[in-house]
């Protein structure tokens, strides 16, 4: 992808033009070969444009979907599972856990060739780590739906399938006019008020770590809006300031997210590979050359940071061993430094190959929540979190997850996000506690991390 760009020349953010020069059908696919040199704009505009329902965004490197307007999905709150399917919903208990209760759910589906898309949360870990006792009855652990209308943008150029000749027809005219449009305007947000309490937590989780409690937990703070957002116009902004993984824009089950995600919780591609990438050690960056590498220096000698990392990579290491055939886990590209918009990470890679007795959504729920977003061990640092953080995550913390028709599945760590429901909008970061830590200098951490979005949030 890379290569083929580079023969075109084009440096451009998202960096896409079409190399196809007339209108071909593919597999019941309409595709042009117009010119898609801002395909952020292109997925926003698509978004705003309010016409094709609830929707994701999903960015993967070099290529963007915009499905939309579901046709069946599933809900699992803590005490029941929705389906639907063609207009029709069914309801009731569920029981085992909240990915083989998912897992089956759309298994049971006639969704043949197409891929689901859909987020969990947070709560969704509570009942593989008995914290169930923390969950609200009616917290929603998972919402996927599997969509009508995918519009999918690459350097193939735009290919529309499942939408109507007329559809078709609008969203080629929404993504042409997106092309070149001016960037919204930002309403920056201030950060560094600390009405949580943040400070008097993460002391909190310190002492409990001394005491010998955990190794590690990861608290956050929430950071309420004092105004309505503008969802899609804050993604095409901020997209334009990070440099995620992968990167997500939602409407779905009254929840608006957007968000740029440094890592993945658990990927499983068609070959059965599992991939996980723990970023754990934090230093602020996009603040010139000079002090973004003496960051950096400070950052890859920090004890604190190294052992956070460390114990991260170990415990990433030891759960897809858990899932994965015997001797195939293996870490790579160990303690590499990563830049993720407004902060630069130690990072990791670990992957495996998933057991023949093991399915995709084992290998995530082995995995989630993420080790660099929950603690060590994992369920003493989820019950911490569950004590200290107060508030219910929710979607942050939690994945943005497609599934798809051959077996592989991705869900990508949600933070860097922003979020919204009819009772307001808010941010969320947090930071990695060890025994070392400092709370001045963590809740100087979630600021730093909550500037990959505050300064481009955009007002409603």
């Amino acid at each position: 992808m890379l290569t083929s760009l580079d023969k075109l020349g084009k440096h451009n953010l998202g960096g896409l033009v079409s190399v196809a020069d007339e209108r071909v059908r593919v597999a019941g696919e309409q595709r042009w070969g117009e010119h898609v040199t801002d395909p952020v704009a292109a997925v926003s505009a698509l978004a705003a444009a309010d016409r094709f329902g609830e929707y994701v965004v999903y960015e993967r490197p070099g290529a963007w979907v915009f499905a939309a307007d579901p046709i069946g999905g599933v809900e699992l709150d803590a005490n029941e599972l929705r389906v639907s399917w063609d207009g029709r919903t069914t309801a009731g208990p569920w029981t085992g856990t909240p990915a083989q209760a998912v897992d089956r759910a759309l298994a049971g589906l006639p969704v043949g060739e197409r891929t689901a898309y859909g987020w969990i949360g947070f709560e969704f870990c509570a009942w593989s780590l008995g914290a169930t006792a923390h969950v609200h009855p009616r917290a929603t652990l998972a919402h996927v739906m599997i969509p009508r209308i995918e519009v999918r943008i690459d350097a193939a150029g735009v290919r529309v399938a499942g939408a109507t000749p007329a559809e078709t027809g609008d969203i080629h005219a929404v993504i042409a006019a997106a092309q070149g449009s001016p960037l919204p305007a930002a309403h920056p947000v201030d950060v560094t008020a600390d009405p949580t309490g943040y400070r008097d937590r993460v002391a909190a989780g310190v002492a409990e770590i001394g005491a010998g409690k955990y190794q590690k937990v990861i608290l956050s703070r929430k950071v309420e809006l004092p105004f309505a957002v503008n969802i899609p116009a804050t993604y095409r902004l901020g997209r334009r300031h990070n440099t995620p993984a992968r990167s997500f824009l939602l409407r779905l089950g009254g929840l608006e997210a957007a968000g740029f995600s440094p890592e993945l919780v658990a990927a499983v591609d068609r070959d059965r590979v599992v991939t996980t990438e723990p970023l754990a050690g934090t230093r602020a960056f996009g603040r010139g050359d000079e002090i973004d590498t003496a960051a950096r220096a400070d950052l890859v000698r920090d004890p604190k940071e190294i052992v956070e990392h460390a114990i991260s990579v170990q415990t990433s290491f030891a759960e897809i061993a858990a899932v994965a055939e015997p001797d195939t886990t293996a870490v790579s590209d160990f303690m590499a430094v990563r830049e993720r918009g407004s902060v630069q990470h130690l990072a990791s890679t670990v992957r495996g190959r998933l057991a023949a007795d093991r399915s995709p959504w084992d290998a995530l729920e082995t995995l989630f929540p993420s080790v660099t977003a929950s603690g060590i061990p994992k369920a003493a640092g989820v019950d911490a979190v569950f004590r200290l953080d107060h508030d219910p995550r929710g979607l942050y913390s939690g994945a943005v997850v497609t599934v798809s028709p051959d077996g592989a599945l991705e869900a990508t760590l949600v933070l860097r996000a922003v979020y919204q429901t009819g009772a307001g909008a808010w941010l969320r970061a947090g930071a990695g506690v060890v025994g070392q830590s400092r709370p001045e200098r963590e809740f100087e951490e979630t600021c730093e991390k909550l500037d990959s979005v505050a300064p481009y949030v955009v007002r409603a």
